[in-house]
């Protein structure tokens, strides 16, 4: 860290400070590029909970919130992207500033909403109250919500907070997450030749959750990208770097095109070749204006396949969370009640919608599109062609223990979603992000159990569950890899070896929840083939059975799905041991 960003004392010493992290996060000195050959990544899979239909309502509809201000409570400002996850959290607060009637109201709370798309500036504005709560204890607190996949990278920032004395604070409880939404947009190729991305270009805000959708499909189908965001790999998938996810939108429709030199295999050509951008990684209103202004791509993968991955997180600092138990209690009940109301009650919904309206601030999107967008629609492009467009949803207290793992015999989804993507971001950026903070140190769960604890014997809604049928086949592919599992010599059972490459599929599939899972078991042509066909069975099957014993919330009947090729489907000669190894595979289909 430079000078300016030392603690030292005085009033203007703090407002230096503020101003010179602002600038530069902002300015990419803290996220450098790196100066690195293209990756093929491990396969990047998120958490297994899928969205369902809940079975019974058991939250009637309770009073809708007034629009006149509380003026009263512990103040706290939250800021918040434009991003339908938030629509409990608009509800629960009756306005951009908590009203009378609104359930932070009752449960002593004045929370001002605001606007806020630049993660950078989210970075600087906590430091910047962490000196502040220093200095004043009175100060309001500040929590910021961000995609929870988005984490690891966020984290960065810790380095300054533990300066200031403090660090990040996680408040265990999610209001929503992206269902669909967030997702890569690109040429329709794409559906059915995924090796057609590379050579091409992906604009999107770099080490975010945006550009993690478009890594793990990347990952998924076996192609190498380009961490470097200034060179150019014909062999790879490029990005283009955007300040947000609007001007990634806007990058392809202007299709301004970007000088880059020509890599191969990490070494510079010297040629100098323009790009443009090819692919879009964003969110809406993002995808609603390519769809709108020019058309021409169509939803490659979104948050609706990997339906785990993007739980809204909302983040504060160790000082502020300390000193406030109540509050943050507060905060969590008057979500879990608002997060009813809007999955239960088309009232309530909309009523959050035109709150929505008021806090974004855009005057041509008045609630009307924030709840058409968050229900998700298909609509035809500019060019005819029909895209999905929007999608998110609200967490209500049940779905929260599910995220959170403390459901009966759960699985922490949460965990799985950050170690992937910390893990992904470190690999690919290991100068700009060398580790990430462990979720442990900034994830406390105490809150939520004792809230878990308060209301056991009482009736609450329900979480959405899964539900997959056992004989519905996977029509459409998202991703095929083959993992390497290692089997004892003609036997179904694992060697020692293989329980780590299980682990790692275990934690990529509990990210893609709603996506099918087959699983394909193949074997060399040695020795007798029905032999050999019952064989890929077998170890097939104990691949199912390790992942649904591991966890049957992830896996519940009908998601995993067996099939048995035998020696029928070689990828390499049998001619030779290293081919033979190769044949001798697991394969993963993901898709719907």
């Amino acid at each position: 860290m430079t000078t300016r960003g030392k603690i030292v004392i005085g009033a203007i010493i703090v407002a230096i400070l503020y101003f010179g992290i602002n600038k530069v996060v902002s300015s990419g000195a803290i996220f450098k590029k790196a100066e690195t050959q293209s990756v093929l990544l491990n396969s990047i899979e998120l958490p297994a909970v899928a969205a369902g239909s809940r079975a019974t309502t058991v939250v009637p509809l309770a009073p809708l919130p007034g629009t006149a201000p509380a003026d009263k409570g512990t103040p706290v400002v939250w800021e918040v992207m434009a991003w339908n996850s938030q629509m409990a959290g608009m509800l629960a607060n009756g306005g951009p500033r908590s009203t009378m009637g609104s359930a932070m109201a009752a449960n002593g709370l004045d929370l001002q909403i605001v606007r806020q798309d630049d993660v950078a500036k989210m970075q600087a504005d906590l430091v910047k109250n962490a000196l502040d709560l220093q200095n004043n204890p009175d100060t309001p607190g500040l929590i910021v919500s961000i995609m929870g996949d988005g984490l690891p990278g966020f984290s960065a920032v810790q380095e300054q907070l533990q300066k200031a004395g403090t660090g990040l604070q996680i408040l265990p409880y999610s209001c929503g997450k992206s269902f669909g939404e967030d997702k890569l947009m690109g040429p329709k190729e794409w559906l059915d030749n995924p090796k057609a991305a590379l050579g091409k270009t992906i604009a999107c805000y770099l080490r975010d959750g945006d550009q993690n959708i478009a890594l793990k499909w990347c990952a998924d189908n076996g192609l190498k990208v380009n961490p470097d965001e200034t060179t150019y790999d014909p062999e790879a998938v490029n990005f283009m770097a955007s300040s947000d996810f609007l001007v990634a939108a806007e990058k392809y429709i202007l299709a301004k095109p970007e000088a880059r030199t020509k890599v191969v295999k990490g070494h510079s050509t010297g040629v100098k070749v323009d790009i443009i951008a090819d692919a879009v990684a964003t969110w809406t209103p993002g995808d609603v204006n390519i769809a709108k202004q020019k058309g021409g791509l169509v939803n490659i993968v979104s948050t609706k396949d990997y339906s785990n991955q993007m739980p809204n997180i909302m983040v504060t600092t160790k000082r502020w969370y300390d000193a406030h138990p109540k509050e943050v209690e507060g905060i969590m009940t008057a979500l879990a009640v608002a997060g009813d109301q809007v999955k239960s009650h088309p009232e309530a919904l909309s009523r959050a919608a035109d709150i929505s309206a008021q806090v974004y601030g855009d005057q041509d999107k008045p609630g009307a599109y924030w709840l058409k967008y968050y229900k998700g629609v298909s609509e035809a492009d500019r060019n005819g062609e029909v895209v999905e467009l929007g999608g998110s949803k609200a967490f209500n207290f049940a779905d929260n223990l599910t995220l959170f793992g403390l459901d009966n015999g759960g699985t922490n989804i949460y965990a799985a979603v950050y170690k992937t993507f910390g893990d992904v971001q470190s690999k690919l950026y290991p100068k700009e992000l060398p580790s990430y903070v462990p979720l442990t140190e900034m994830l406390d769960l105490t809150p939520l159990k004792k809230l878990q604890a308060k209301y056991r014997d009482k009736a609450i809604a329900p979480a959405e569950a899964p539900k997959f049928a056992a004989d519905d086949e996977i029509r459409q592919s998202v991703s095929k890899r083959a993992w390497n599992i290692e089997f004892n010599t003609g036997q179904s059972s694992f060697t020692p070896a293989a329980q780590r490459e299980l682990s790692q599929l275990f934690d990529d599939l509990i990210v893609a929840g709603r996506l099918k899972v087959a699983v394909h078991g193949h074997t060399d042509n040695q020795g007798d083939p029905q032999r050999n066909q019952q064989l890929s069975e077998d170890r097939a099957m104990a691949v199912q059975k390790w992942l649904e014993a591991k966890s049957s919330s992830a896996f519940p009947a009908g998601r995993v799905q067996v099939y048995a090729h035998g020696p029928t489907e070689p990828i390499a000669s049998n001619a030779t041991d290293a081919g033979r190894a190769q044949n001798r595979r697991v394969e993963i289909v993901l898709g719907n």
